[in-house]
C-alpha cells in the first residue's frame, strides 16, 4: 500500500484544505520507495504551474533551453539542460515573475534522415516516433513547460514561415545563387559548411574525409550584418561570460571589405560563378592589377587546373569599378588573409606586389577615374556583390543542402524567365511524400526527378517550371524558433508584433557550449535582419545565456583505445583489468556514448530514485557550466542531506504535537532568534543570488544545506517556542521547492499541519496554499547586504548597505556607502573617477563600477 496516500484525513477535499498529518508516515525512513510514492502522490494533486498569461501585467521572464534534435533518445545530458532551465523557472514564478517556458523539437535534418535510413525507415516517422518517446520522458520529468506552445520544425505550420523569412531576405538582396567549391560529404552526399569540417578536414557527423566540388549553391549574405553582430556583444545588458569572446572571435574584428567579382572565360562573364575577395581598404579595388588563389579553389577547379607555365589561369576575374578582368593566377606563396584563399595584389600599396607583377612580366594597368570609399561601397550594394566591412574570417551562410529531410527552398527555375522566388501565398513549398518502401540512400533524388512534385508553374510568367530541389540547413530552422514559441498559432502572420515585443528578448537561454558559435551567430543574424524590416523591437534575442557543462561517464580501455563493457571488466584490488586478457585498463571520464560503454539511461535514474532525486544529483556540487561526473560515489551525500530534511520535520511534528513535554521557553530566547534571524537572512540571500542572479544552482544548494544545518542546531525548546524557527523552517522548504518540488511538497504539509503555530500573522506565509504556489522568501530590511566595488573592472572589496535602502539608492549615495570602507577610501585617495556606474540586483546586492585614472599629486596641487 502506498503510505503517502494515506497522510491526509480528508482526501476527498482540496489539497489546500488537508491539514492533519498522520504522524505514522514521518516514522519511517526515506526510502526509494518512499520518494518515488510521494511523487506518485502529488503528481495526481499538483498543478505546477500556470501558463504564460499574454494579458498578465506582472514582468515577464522567458526561459529557454535549447530544443532537441529528435534523432534518438534522450539522454543524461538533455535531462541537466531542463532541470536546470526548470528550476530558473519555477525560482522566478514563486518571486511574482510570469513566466513563459515552452519546449518543441528541431526535427528536420540530415542525423535524423541517416538513422531513418539505417532503420528502414522514412524519416518522417522515425521522428515522430523519437518526438513521443522524448515527450512521455519530459513529462514524466515534470518540468514546467508549457505544451500550449509546443513547435515542430519539420511541420509545415512551421517551415511555411522558415520559408517566409527567406523570401524576406531574398526581396532584401540577402540570398543569392552562385558557383563555388564546397565542403562535399561522400558517405553522406551533401554538401557541408566550412564549420561542418574539423580541422583534420573531415566531416562532422561521418568521420570520412570530405571532398572539393564545384556546384551551383544558395547563400544568405550574412555578412551585411558582420559589424552589427561583433559591436552588438559590447552592450552591458548582454550577459553572456566567455561567450562573448567566443563569439567575438568567430566573427572577427570587421577590418576589411568584402567583394564579389565575377569570372570571365573566352566566352564571355559568367552570371553564377564569381570570385570573393578581401580588401583591407576599399580602394584597393581601383588599384587591383593581379588575383592569386590557393590550389582547389573555384578559379583553379574550374579551368580544371589548366594554366600557362607562370600559373596564370585561363579563367579572369572581372572587376565592376574598372571594367577591366584582372589576371588570376594559381599559388601558395603570398601572404594571404587570415582565413582567406584569394589574394588581390595591389602593386602601388607593395614592395612585394611589384616584385610579383615584374616576375610575371605584367605590364602596369593605367590609373581609372578616381571613386572615394563611400562611392565604391554603395556602388558594391546596389549591386549586390557587397561592399560591407568584415573581418577576412567570416564568410557567408551556404544553406544549400542536397538531402531530402528539410525545409524546401522556395525558388522555381524557368527556361524563360530563369530564377524566381515562390510567391507568399503559394507558402508553404511542402515535401514531398515518399512511398513507404522508399530506400532513403538510393531512391530519394530518383524520385525526386520522377514524381510529379518537381513540376510546378512559374510564379512570374505561369509557365511551367520546376521546383528547387535543394532543401535547407537545418540551422535556418532553429535560427528563429524562439520568436515562433510566442506566436505559435498564428496562421495569418509570422508573428504578431506586440505579441512578440512583449515576450522578446530570452530573458535565459540554456543549452551546449557546443553552440556557441554557429548557432548562435546564425540564431543573432535572424534577429538582426527581422529588426532591420521592422518587425521585431529587440535585435539581441538572448539577455542571458548559460551553456551548461557535459554528463560524462566512466570509460575503461585498453592501451590501444579500445572500450570495454562493464561485464569485459574485473577489479583486482580496485584495479580494473580486461577478464579476457588481464591487461590493466585505462579509466577516464567521457562524454556518455552507447560506444563507449559509459551512458546511462535517464529512465533507469528515474526508475531508482525518482524525479526529485534525480533533479538533485544534476545540479547538486557541481556549477551548471562544469561538465558533471556521474559517479555514484556522491550519491550518498543527497540522499543524506534528503534524510536530514525528512527527520526535521518528523522532530519538529513530534515536539509540536506532544504538549506534555513540560518544555518552557529557555532564558537565551532572545540570543537563539537573533542568531537565527541573522542566519535566515544570510541563507535567503545566497540561494537567491545563487537561483537567480549568477544560476550557480549546486552553490544554491549548497546554502540550502547550509540552512538545514542551522535547522538541526536549536534545542527543543527553541524549535516548539521560536517564531524565528518557524520561518527558517518555512524558507527552506520554499526554496527546496524549484529544485525537488513533490519532496518539498511532503515537508511542507508537515510543518504546516503541525499545532501550535506561532507565526499565524506573517505574510510571507499563506497557510492555505501548497508550496509551489508561497512567494520567495525575502530579506529583512535592515539587514546589510554586499554592495560590490569594481575599480578599473576589478572588485576590490565589498561595502555594506542596508537591503531596504537598495530601491531608492542613487549613484552618489553608492559611493558614500562605498567610501565608508577604508580599503576603498585609501584606493580612490589618489583616483580621479572618469566613469561611474550602478547596477542593481533584484533589491539584492549593488554593483559600483568605477572607472578611474590616476591623478599625479603635485599635478593634482598646481591644477588647485
Amino acid at each position: 500500500m502506498m503510505k503517502c496516500i494515506i497522510l491526509f484525513n480528508r482526501p476527498s477535499m482540496l489539497i489546500k484544505t488537508y491539514r492533519c498529518i498522520s504522524i505514522n508516515l514521518w516514522r519511517d525512513e526515506l526510502t526509494n520507495e518512499i520518494r518515488k510514492e510521494i511523487e506518485e502522490y502529488w503528481i495526481k494533486k499538483f498543478k505546477y504551474y500556470d501558463n504564460f498569461n499574454k494579458e498578465n501585467l506582472k514582468e515577464k521572464y522567458y526561459a529557454l533551453s535549447m530544443f532537441p534534435y529528435p534523432s534518438g533518445s534522450l539522454h543524461l545530458g538533455h535531462v541537466r539542460v531542463y532541470a536546470i532551465c526548470d528550476t530558473v523557472a519555477q525560482f522566478q514564478r514563486m518571486n511574482g515573475k510570469n513566466v513563459f517556458q515552452p519546449m518543441g523539437w528541431d526535427s528536420f535534418g540530415l542525423p535524423a534522415e541517416n538513422a531513418a535510413k539505417e532503420r528502414g525507415v522514412r524519416p518522417n516517422e522515425w521522428t515522430q516516433n523519437n518526438i513521443s518517446q522524448m515527450k512521455n520522458l519530459l513529462e514524466r520529468l515534470k518540468c514546467t513547460f508549457d505544451w500550449q506552445n509546443e513547435l515542430n520544425t519539420c511541420s509545415p505550420e512551421y517551415y511555411r514561415w522558415t520559408q517566409y523569412i527567406f523570401l524576406k531576405m531574398y526581396d532584401a538582396g540577402l540570398v543569392y545563387q552562385k558557383e563555388d567549391v564546397v565542403n562535399w560529404d561522400p558517405v553522406d552526399k551533401t554538401v557541408l559548411a566550412d564549420e561542418q569540417v574539423d580541422e583534420e578536414g573531415k566531416s562532422w557527423r561521418s568521420g570520412v574525409k570530405v571532398q572539393k566540388k564545384v556546384l551551383k549553391q544558395w547563400f544568405i549574405r550574412t555578412t551585411k550584418f558582420s559589424q552589427d553582430l561583433y559591436e552588438g556583444l559590447n552592450i552591458e545588458t548582454l550577459d553572456w561570460d566567455d561567450i562573448i569572446d567566443i563569439q567575438k572571435n568567430w566573427i572577427g574584428k570587421c577590418d576589411g571589405f568584402s567583394f564579389d567579382f565575377k569570372i570571365e572565360s573566352p566566352e564571355g562573364i559568367s552570371e553564377t560563378s564569381c570570385l570573393n575577395i578581401w580588401v583591407q581598404d576599399p580602394l584597393h579595388i581601383l588599384e587591383a592589377e593581379f588575383i592569386v588563389v590557393l590550389p582547389n579553389t573555384l578559379m583553379d577547379i574550374l579551368c580544371d587546373h589548366k594554366r600557362d607555365t607562370n600559373g596564370k589561369l585561363k579563367l579572369r576575374a572581372f572587376n565592376p569599378f574598372t571594367n577591366r578582368s584582372l589576371p588570376v593566377y594559381v599559388s601558395e606563396k603570398v601572404p594571404f588573409p587570415f582565413s582567406r584563399d584569394t589574394y588581390v595584389g595591389v602593386p602601388s600599396k607593395s614592395e612585394f606586389d611589384r616584385e610579383f607583377i615584374k616576375n610575371m612580366q605584367l605590364e602596369p594597368m593605367p590609373k581609372v577615374k578616381s571613386w572615394d570609399r563611400k562611392e565604391i561601397c554603395e556602388t558594391a550594394k546596389k549591386l549586390r556583390i557587397g561592399g560591407y566591412p568584415v573581418s577576412s574570417k567570416i564568410k557567408d551562410w551556404l544553406i544549400s543542402r542536397q538531402r531530402y529531410w528539410g525545409t524546401p527552398i522556395p525558388i522555381v527555375h524557368c527556361s524563360k524567365c530563369g530564377t524566381q522566388p515562390v510567391r507568399y501565398e503559394d507558402l508553404p513549398v511542402k515535401l514531398p511524400m515518399l512511398p513507404s518502401n522508399c530506400n532513403i540512400e538510393k531512391d530519394v533524388n530518383m524520385f525526386l526527378k520522377k514524381s510529379d512534385w518537381q513540376n510546378t508553374i512559374c510564379s512570374k510568367c505561369g509557365g511551367e517550371a520546376l521546383k528547387e530541389t535543394d532543401t535547407m540547413d537545418t540551422f535556418v530552422d532553429s535560427s528563429w524558433y524562439y520568436l515562433r514559441y510566442t506566436d505559435v498559432n498564428n496562421e495569418k502572420e509570422l508573428f504578431n508584433s506586440d505579441v512578440i515585443n512583449q515576450f522578446m528578448p530570452v530573458d535565459l537561454y540554456v543549452g551546449g557550449k557546443e553552440h556557441a558559435v554557429l548557432h548562435l551567430y546564425y540564431a543573432r543574424f535572424v534577429s538582426y535582419f527581422l529588426h532591420s524590416i521592422g518587425l521585431i523591437q529587440h535585435r539581441e534575442p538572448f539577455r542571458r545565456l548559460l551553456c551548461q557543462g557535459m554528463v560524462k561517464g566512466k570509460t575503461y580501455k585498453t592501451k590501444k583505445g579500445k572500450y570495454l563493457k562493464p561485464e569485459e571488466i574485473e577489479f583486482e584490488n580496485e584495479t580494473p583489468k580486461s577478464k579476457t586478457t588481464g591487461e590493466v585498463l585505462t579509466v577516464t571520464w567521457e562524454k556518455m556514448s552507447k560506444s563507449k560503454y559509459n551512458g546511462v539511461e535517464p529512465i533507469e535514474v528515474l526508475n531508482t530514485y525518482g524525479i526529485d532525486t534525480t533533479r538533485l544529483l544534476l545540479l547538486f556540487s557541481v556549477s551548471p557550466k562544469s561538465h558533471r561526473n556521474w559517479n555514484s560515489d556522491y550519491f550518498v551525500d543527497v540522499l543524506k542531506w534528503q534524510h536530514r530534511l525528512w527527520l526535521t520535520i518528523r522532530e519538529f511534528l513530534k515536539i509540536r504535537t506532544n504538549p506534555l513535554d513540560g518544555l518552557q521557553p529557555c532564558i537565551n530566547m532572545e540570543k537563539e532568534n537573533a542568531a537565527l534571524k541573522y542566519d535566515r537572512n544570510r541563507y535567503i540571500r545566497g540561494v537567491t543570488y545563487n537561483f537567480g542572479i549568477s544560476q550557480q544552482l549546486a552553490a544554491g544548494i549548497s546554502y540550502l544545506q547550509g540552512l538545514t544545518n542551522v535547522l538541526r542546531r536549536p534545542k527543543r525548546e527553541v524549535r516548539k517556542y521560536s517564531k524565528e524557527y518557524e520561518k527558517v523552517l518555512a524558507a527552506t522548504i520554499i526554496m527546496l521547492a524549484p529544485v525537488t518540488p513533490h519532496f518539498a511538497a511532503t515537508l511542507w504539509f508537515g510543518f504546516t499541519s503541525a499545532p501550535g503555530r506561532l507565526n499565524t500573522d506573517c505574510h510571507e506565509i499563506n497557510w492555505n496554499e501548497n508550496v509551489l504556489k508561497q512567494k520567495w522568501p525575502t530579506i529583512d530590511g535592515e539587514y546589510e547586504v554586499p554592495l560590490y566595488c569594481k575599480i578599473n573592472r576589478i572588485i576590490n572589496i565589498e561595502a555594506k548597505i542596508p537591503s531596504n535602502k537598495i530601491a531608492s539608492l542613487t549613484l552618489e549615495e553608492s559611493l558614500k556607502y562605498a567610501q565608508k570602507n577604508s580599503y576603498i577610501k585609501k584606493t580612490l585617495k589618489n583616483q580621479q573617477i572618469l566613469d561611474a556606474k550602478l547596477k542593481m540586483f533584484d533589491n539584492l546586492c549593488v554593483e559600483l563600477s568605477l572607472l578611474t585614472n590616476k591623478v599625479d599629486t603635485l599635478e593634482k596641487k598646481i591644477i588647485e
